[in-house]
């Protein structure tokens, strides 16, 4: 996993506003919706990678709801400043508890010998689109060839599925130009200016992409059923991940947390997108990019890829490590069951008196 410069010392600096608030610290702060810390619960610290991308949005969801202190711990919230590996990368060096981030990235660090596991999976799909300009002709990964294809960041998830496309139609990495581009405005310009024929994005940049009449949408990823045909499976992407020795040594926050997102994503599956934009930061759902009514419409037609439970989906683990060796992942010493957790999101649900209704993953993957 590639490492910036620039995205460790921005994580650095991250951690020294973070350090008094963490939960390893002891001390209380307040969350990113303002409200005061409660100082007889546990404070946990949640990196999340673009907190205002659909993709990721039970996490300030859950704090708008009031659901972690609900469930019994304080929650700060943060975001990633540059492209799609700052979050984790903060979480695995310990200067944040959680990194709300994709789950193919347990697989990453346990093949480097680092020990992260996902402790509840809230999205089944990547909730991406590989968005193209009418000129480009792209309409599957066989079309990839000679194309500048714009991910958010290099060695990033989007790069890793980009590839992946590509290696499917049998189109090998060295056939196409791979293009960081980040997300929002700044893979709109890349569009615009012709720096990239395509860039695999999530909404709300897809509707704005859509409105501006700048690109369509090529290959669906933003549901489980596209998932499937594009990517051979279900792909388990949004989760919780953690550093498996914090989670053996903070199980009760670590429940806490986890108890709160199933209970949002719940809530998800029981209201509509536009509910759900009204418990959103305004930013988030309307700004110079989108307006409020796209942003509901693009969560309408992509609000299936959330899971309602929390559970890891049947075959998703698997296809993630297929995925991985055919990217060429030394995964040999990784098992797919260490990789993730369901005790955190079973105990969850039986608190909340909800069914489970996802197929889960077994102990093999």
């Amino acid at each position: 996993m590639n490492k910036r410069l620039l995205g460790v010392v921005a994580v650095g600096a991250l951690a020294l506003g973070l350090a008094a608030c963490s939960s390893t610290g002891g001390s209380s702060a307040g969350s990113t919706s303002g409200t005061t810390a409660d100082k007889s619960m546990p404070t946990v610290t949640i990196m999340v990678g673009g907190i205002d991308k659909q993709i990721y949005l039970p996490y300030q969801l859950a704090q708008n709801l009031g659901f972690y202190k609900k469930y019994g711990v304080n929650v700060v919230l943060s975001t990633e400043q540059n492209g799609g590996v700052g979050a984790e990368d903060a979480m695995a060096s310990g200067q944040v508890d959680f990194a709300g981030a994709w789950y193919i990235h347990t697989f990453d660090f346990q093949s480097k010998g680092k020990d992260v596991i996902n402790v509840v999976q809230l999205s089944g799909a990547p909730g991406e689109r590989v968005m193209c300009t009418p000129k480009s002709g792209v309409k599957t990964g066989a079309d990839f060839k000679g194309k500048n294809m714009g991910v958010t960041d290099l060695g990033s998830g989007t790069d890793e599925l980009t590839q992946f496309i590509a290696h499917q139609a049998g189109v090998s990495h060295t056939q196409y130009h791979t293009v960081a581009v980040g997300a929002g405005t700044t893979a709109i310009a890349a569009l615009r200016q012709g720096t990239a024929d395509c860039v695999m994005t999530t909404q709300p940049t897809v509707g704005a992409l859509t409105s501006q009449g700048l690109a369509t949408s090529a290959i669906d990823l933003a549901s489980t059923a596209g998932a499937t045909k594009a990517l051979g499976g279900a792909w388990p992407a949004a989760g919780l991940l953690a550093r498996a020795d914090w989670v053996a040594a903070h199980k009760d926050a670590t429940q806490k947390v986890v108890t709160a997102l199933v209970a949002t994503m719940h809530w998800i599956a029981t209201h509509s997108a536009a509910d759900i934009a009204n418990k959103l930061p305004q930013q988030f759902v309307q700004n110079a990019t989108i307006t409020k009514a796209q942003y509901i419409a693009g969560l309408t037609t992509d609000k299936g890829q959330f899971l309602p439970d929390g559970i890891m989906p049947a075959g998703g683990p698997k296809t993630i490590a297929a995925m991985e060796t055919a990217l060429g992942t030394d995964i040999s010493n990784v098992k797919i069951s260490g990789t993730f957790t369901q005790s955190y999101a079973e105990a969850a649900n039986k608190q909340l008196g909800m069914t489970v209704t996802t197929p889960a993953a077994g102990a093999d993957g």
